[in-house]
């Protein structure tokens, strides 16, 4: 079978991941993709290592 076709990376995201954000959520995580020129699923994955901190903190 051959090999996938596509960029090599070091960190596939083969996790895929649904949510559903109220308006306020939305637009804090639209105006941070905007003004930090990322994607929306960059922005989330931010956020999450952000959580990591709180993790470590407890």
């Amino acid at each position: 079978m051959p090999k996938k076709v596509g960029r090599p990376t070091d960190n596939p995201k083969g996790k895929p991941i649904h949510v559903r954000l109220d308006n306020k959520s939305n637009e804090i995580l639209k105006e941070y993709c905007e003004e930090y020129k990322v994607s929306r699923a960059e922005g989330i994955r931010r956020g999450i290592s952000k959580l990591e901190s709180d993790l470590k903190n407890k």
